[in-house]
């Protein structure tokens, strides 16, 4: 007995994904808030919490959050604790190390809001953990 619902057919059924206009969001900010006990370095001694806060804040004040536009979350060991405090940026995966909110602000407007990224602000790709 054969059925129609083989694997190969299942699979040749599924949608491609060929975009981001697909997503429900257009673009996440992830600001590691990540905290170690042990004095290596983390985020988290940078006042990441407050950056995070600060950044939801303002993204929501400017009309810039909810489906399809823009999340704000805060994450977890990103493992570019040398860089810290960082934040990425996706779908792009622009990696960003930032000083205080003003440069917050500059990559809410810049990025966030119109699409450019902060070269100033660009993590260098050599600074993991």
């Amino acid at each position: 007995m054969t059925t129609s619902n083989t694997p190969t057919q299942a699979s040749a059924a599924a949608p491609a994904i060929t975009s981001s206009a697909s997503s429900y969001f257009e673009r996440h900010i992830f600001f590691c808030t990540n905290e170690r006990t042990n004095g290596e370095n983390c985020c988290a001694q940078y006042n990441a919490q407050a950056s995070f806060e600060y950044c939801k804040k303002q993204v929501g004040a400017a009309g810039l959050a909810g489906v399809g536009k823009v999340r704000v979350n805060k994450a977890g060991c990103l493992d570019r604790c040398a860089a810290g405090p960082v934040a990425v940026v996706y779908p792009e995966a622009v990696w960003y190390s930032y000083v205080d909110n003003s440069d917050i602000d500059e990559i809410i407007e810049s990025h966030l809001k119109n699409g450019q990224v902060v070269e100033r602000l660009l993590t260098p790709p050599e600074l993991g953990r």
